[in-house]
């Protein structure tokens, strides 16, 4: 009888464990799909405005802007590694932290003076952990970033590089393709001309400048800079919630599958203790015939 009491417990808990994680699944799932929305009205503007600077970068244009050229010469690197406040979301820390330490050693063995900044309390502790020291922690970035929120830290990086303080701006985090399709990416974001060349292609357009080519640029370049960089985190958040959405769901298939076992457990150990007392009362009734 004890064996099938504390099998009775152990289902019970299980499931009420499994409540739990549907609820996070279906928790995730929601916020998964308005992470989703947001990052794919992102994803429009901020390819529109890439092709535009691509355009102009490639252009017989007798002017430019600072945060299209290489600089003279690469020793400061910034990287920024953006990760989750919170936990239960499988291997989404983990593979961009792997992502991030791999550059960030193969940074230190060409010699770059590399500052780290980091985004997420999963992805603090665990620099602080393995020993890295961090420059700057933001812990204000959920799943749902606000623009003001991110602008404030790009404008310290914009006023950084053009300042020369940084030469090169890298982000880890983890891209969005697709429901089905993320993959953690390290991507240097600054100077902005490397992204442009990368993910877009000159169009051939040609443009009529008003007021003037330079007031344009001066306005523009900034602007796509600030885009691409907000897009980084959505990308991060609409990763983090499909990681816990996945996550959880395995865990209540798990769930569902430990009760199964138990109850077929619990059936067993029911049907022997039912049998053996109608042993002991077939015992004792011909013990008295």
């Amino acid at each position: 009888m004890g064996n099938a009491r504390a099998l009775v417990k152990r289902r019970k808990a299980i499931r009420n464990i499994r409540k739990i994680t549907r609820t996070m699944e279906l928790i995730a799932t929601s916020r998964f799909k308005k992470a989703m929305d947001r990052a794919a009205e992102a994803a429009a503007y901020t390819r529109k405005i890439n092709e535009i600077v691509a355009d102009l970068s490639q252009s017989d244009l007798t002017f430019s802007h600072p945060l299209l050229e290489q600089p003279a010469e690469t020793k400061n690197v910034t990287l920024l590694v953006l990760t989750s406040n919170r936990g239960l979301c499988g291997g989404y820390n983990g593979g961009i932290l792997r992502k991030a330490n791999s550059e960030l050693k193969k940074m230190k063995s060409e010699g770059l003076n590399v500052t780290v900044d980091a985004s997420g309390k999963r992805g603090i502790s665990s620099l602080k952990f393995e020993g890295i020291s961090i420059e700057n922690e933001f812990t204000q970035f959920e799943d749902k970033p606000t623009f003001e929120e991110v602008n404030e830290i790009a404008d310290r990086y914009l006023a950084d590089f053009t300042a020369g303080r940084t030469h090169r701006l890298v982000v880890a985090y983890q891209s969005f393709q697709s429901a089905a399709r993320q993959s953690p990416v390290v991507e240097t974001i600054l100077p902005f001309g490397d992204l442009a060349s990368d993910e877009t292609s000159a169009s051939g357009v040609d443009y009529e400048f008003l007021p003037s080519p330079e007031e344009i640029l001066e306005e523009i370049v900034p602007a796509a800079f600030k885009a691409r960089f907000f897009k980084c985190f959505l990308d991060a958040g609409v990763g983090e919630q499909i990681a816990r959405m996945v996550a959880m769901k395995s865990a209540t298939e798990n769930a569902d599958d430990m009760i199964k076992d138990l109850s077929m457990k619990y059936n067993r150990a029911r049907q022997t203790q039912i049998t053996s007392e109608l042993s002991e009362i077939i015992g004792g009734a011909a013990a008295l015939e």
